[in-house]
């Protein structure tokens, strides 16, 4: 199939397209948090990933790398050591999806000012 082909393949304004799933998942902030952290940092154990991303619980963490695991995004790897040594690390796949979360964050770092802005205004008159 050609790329026009699998984009004619899926429609997510329907509410049974799978691909609303995918970008419940890619839009949350916890995603793109520990997506753009281990493109940023390589392989990391979960206490690593929990403080350098600010504000995570230890069950959010748990929740979101499962859920980017099972997408097939993140590699868990168990080391048998004593105690177990659990780590991450994107997958080709998660490589790809780093890239398009690269571009939201600089979008994002780009046009704070006008956000915060166009805030400012809208709080104003309301």
């Amino acid at each position: 199939m050609d790329t026009d082909q699998v984009r004619d393949k899926w429609d997510v304004t329907k509410g049974a397209c799978p691909t609303r799933q995918v970008l419940s998942r890619i839009g949350d902030t916890w995603t793109m948090l520990v997506i753009s952290t281990l493109e940023k940092d390589g392989t990391l154990r979960s206490g690593q990933l929990k403080s350098i991303i600010e504000g995570i619980t230890q069950k959010m963490l748990t929740q979101t790398v499962r859920h980017l695991e099972r997408d097939g995004v993140v590699r868990r790897d168990v080391v048998p050591t004593v105690p177990v040594t659990v780590t991450y690390t994107l997958t080709p796949l998660g490589l790809s999806l780093a890239a398009a979360v690269a571009t939201m964050r600089t979008w994002a770092y780009d046009h704070m000012d006008e956000i915060a802005a166009a805030r400012k205004e809208y709080d104003a008159n309301t």
